[in-house]
């Protein structure tokens, strides 16, 4: 598509959007006394009008029912998590079977490296990236130190190179087949939370499988976002938060994807919890642990239903509105952004901004990441007086995510115009 720079073909793309009457279904939130331009989906998403009516029916059954909630009301809570694995998987691109909902992010990454991070003499290493978000440096690193390895010695970061802004797939492939022999883990995520760069997961998978190693992904900036077909490509363990481009609140339920060829496998160490007992034998109480024969028998605590149910509102949005249709808006969103951006420099005496985000739409999701060349933060205070909503990184850089389900077009184009208008102040 040729795009234009004005107003006008602003409108019109969303007048053939076939996704812009979902924005009427998200509170949008107001400063200075109208809607702001919220371009932060990638940190926290915004509310379906929903959720409230779905966490409040949960409150009158828990009202109206007490303990007898577990079995009566609209949603009895003892089968409540049941329909989400299915709602879940073209997102995921899994088997119902393989996705279990539960606790949060971290919480599942280390429930799933006591799994599946079993070093041994020789083969005790793990691979990252450089600069992964901390929670994932500080799990591996623990986990490292629980079975006695020094992270300095035993943790290999793959690098950008020097003047590049992302990791090239060649060097992490090269890492893997460098350090086959040493190497037990894989652990990448799906989309660096810094850049927006989308990793080749489907390569790095089969990489790590050829060099006798595991391999696992922290999806928090992927699932949602992206395209994942985590079954197709033999990836052996993700897990992944709800509350950014999955719209489930603050802290809310997150995920973990286990493979088909594992969740049967009983002899699997895991920390067990009777909430993963296998259904037919819960209340039989036996001191024996028999897991459930899905993902969910890694399931260690109650369900977590009225986090739930706010989830199960984004997710009804998502199943209506179809995730291919979703993943096809985002697209032109973010390739409408890259245009505008490039239409400042292209109008500017000097280059005032780089685009550190990959170009190839196989390389990026929602997010954008901008690296101001000079007066960042100047330049980022004046998006939020003027009523945007983005995010700062140290030292220079401004995340931005315009998402399918509630940004419009239009608002790319007014952002645009909001940074030309502060540098324009600066000459």
């Amino acid at each position: 598509m040729i795009f234009e720079n004005s107003i006008e073909f602003a409108k019109q793309l969303d007048k053939n959007d076939p996704l812009h009457h979902f924005r009427d279904q998200f509170y949008i939130p107001i400063i200075h006394g109208k809607e702001s331009i919220y371009f932060n989906g990638n940190s926290l998403g915004l509310q379906p009008k929903t959720a409230q009516e779905y966490v409040l029916n949960e409150m009158e059954t828990w009202a109206n029912y007490g303990v007898e909630g577990h079995f009566h009301g609209k949603n009895p809570w003892v089968n409540y998590h049941d329909s989400f694995p299915g709602k879940l998987s073209p997102i995921i691109g899994a088997l119902p079977e393989e996705i279990a909902v539960m606790n949060q992010l971290t919480i599942n990454l280390h429930l799933l490296l006591i799994t599946f991070y079993r070093p041994s003499k020789n083969r005790y290493k793990i691979i990252c990236e450089e600069k992964a978000f901390p929670s994932d440096q500080y799990a591996i690193a623990s986990h490292l130190r629980l079975h006695g390895y020094d992270p300095e010695d035993s943790l290999i970061e793959v690098k950008t190179r020097p003047g590049e802004f992302t990791i090239r797939n060649e060097d992490i492939l090269s890492a893997i087949k460098e350090n086959a022999n040493e190497t037990a883990l894989v652990i990448f995520g799906g989309v660096n939370y810094y850049s927006g760069q989308v990793f080749n997961i489907e390569s790095i998978a089969a990489a790590s499988h050829d060099a006798g190693a595991v391999c696992g992904f922290d999806l928090a900036h992927a699932v949602g976002n992206v395209e994942l077909k985590l079954h197709d490509w033999g990836v052996d363990f993700a897990v992944w938060c709800s509350y950014k481009y999955l719209n489930s609140g603050p802290g809310s339920i997150a995920g973990a994807f286990i493979h088909k060829r594992y969740i049967g496998d009983q002899s699997l160490l895991r920390l067990a919890g009777w909430a993963g007992t296998n259904k037919h034998e819960r209340f039989q109480m036996k001191k024996e642990f028999n897991p459930i024969p899905t993902a969910e028998g890694w399931h260690v605590s109650n369900t977590e239903v009225l986090s739930m149910a706010a989830h199960k509102a984004s997710l009804d949005i998502f199943e209506e509105a179809g995730f291919e249709n979703i993943i096809k808006k985002g697209k032109l969103l973010s390739a409408y952004l890259f245009f505008i951006l490039n239409e400042i420099n292209n109008h500017s005496v000097k280059k005032r901004l780089e685009i550190i985000t990959p170009r190839n739409e196989h390389e990026h999701g929602c997010q954008v990441s901008i690296l101001m060349l000079e007066k960042g933060r100047e330049t980022f205070d004046y998006l939020n007086k003027k009523g945007v909503i983005a995010d700062w990184r140290e030292p220079n850089v401004i995340r931005v995510a315009p998402v399918p389900l509630y940004n419009a077009f239009e608002e790319v184009y007014k952002f645009g115009e909001i940074i030309k208008e502060f540098l324009a102040t600066e000459n």
